[in-house]
């Protein structure tokens, strides 16, 4: 019977493994994901009147936006609102 009992101990780690992957796959599929909140462009916000990137700088003007040319080695970075309205 030695040898049957190694035997059932590898099949029952095999489907002990098969089990915790299905339980993983049906978790990952059926939990909620986290989602971050959609934000809005500094150039979609009308209470942002100058916005930029490092490299470029955008105003609202009365006939609309109006930006800057970026400089020959800027890397831009995230757009971020730099003088709001009030």
């Amino acid at each position: 019977m030695q040898p049957d009992s190694g035997r059932d101990r590898g099949a029952l780690a095999a489907w002990g493994i098969v089990g915790l992957t299905v339980a993983t796959v049906l978790l990952g599929a059926l939990l909620p994901a986290a989602r971050p909140e959609p934000s809005v462009s500094p150039a979609d916000d009308a209470t942002c009147l100058e916005w930029g990137d490092g490299c470029r700088v955008c105003q609202r003007l009365a006939d609309g936006p109006a930006c800057s040319l970026p400089g020959i080695a800027c890397t831009p970075g995230a757009m971020r609102c730099q003088r709001r309205e009030g």
